[in-house]
């Protein structure tokens, strides 16, 4: 069965081109041209990924964006917004959404497909760990993508959910923004917004751990750790 992408984006120009270079690559598409449409498509299609433009009619990308990462059917599909905006304001901004990436018109097509192929095996790894992981208050479950705090739920994104594993599974090592950048968002290139990318998520993270959010450390012009001893 072939991947689905969802695209949302007004110019219709950029629709066909992106639906042209999409299948091309192997995937199917569904193409919606606004915001609310974007939202029931979302929840009817359930896709793969989905390529969501900052400047839409009737309800903006960012608004959709937050809409789609506050409900539980939709929270785990991975963004890339798609926008004229240059600004690092309106990219962290999405970034604090939950959008997994961020990519400015004009752009490659190449670039593009590339930074979706790699979102995509990022979603498709498997977790490792077999078994529930409790420190503290804290449990963890790597097959099942669970994370509870004191017996209750705990909604992550799946950047926060890999984000969260990588800390846990390093068993106390330091872990680089360029070493989470590469893992989890596939980015190899230190930029200011890529090391930005980590922060956000990091922050957004400790605040959904309440009280567990002790546990992840900040290493100081390094990155952080996770630890266990709290």
């Amino acid at each position: 069965m072939k991947e689905l992408i969802l695209i949302v984006e007004d110019d219709k120009d950029i629709v066909k081109m992106l639906e042209y270079n999409f299948r091309k690559e192997g995937y199917a598409t569904v193409s919606v041209h606004d915001g609310k449409k974007a939202l029931d498509a979302a929840i009817k299609e359930r896709p793969d990924l989905i390529i969501l433009d900052l400047m839409l009619p009737g309800m903006n990308g960012l608004e959709v964006c937050k809409e789609l990462k506050k409900d539980a059917k939709t929270a785990s599909i991975p963004i890339i917004m798609l926008t004229a905006k240059s600004q690092e304001s309106d990219k962290i901004v999405g970034l604090e959404l939950g959008a997994d990436d961020y990519v400015t018109k004009p752009f490659s097509p190449r670039e593009l497909m590339a930074r979706i192929k790699a979102v995509l095996r990022r979603v498709k790894e498997k977790f490792a760990p077999s078994e529930v992981t409790r420190i503290g208050d804290l449990a963890i479950d790597f097959i099942r993508i669970q994370v509870t705090l004191k017996g209750k739920p705990v909604e992550l994104t799946s950047k926060e959910f890999e984000l969260l594993k990588a800390l846990v599974t390093s068993k106390g090592r330091v872990l680089s923004r360029d070493h989470l950048l590469n893992s989890i968002w596939g980015l190899e290139e230190s930029l200011e917004i890529q090391t930005r990318t980590v922060d956000v998520h990091i922050q957004t993270l400790r605040k959904k751990l309440k009280s567990a959010a002790k546990r992840i450390v900040t290493v100081k012009n390094y990155g952080y750790r996770f630890e266990e001893e709290a």
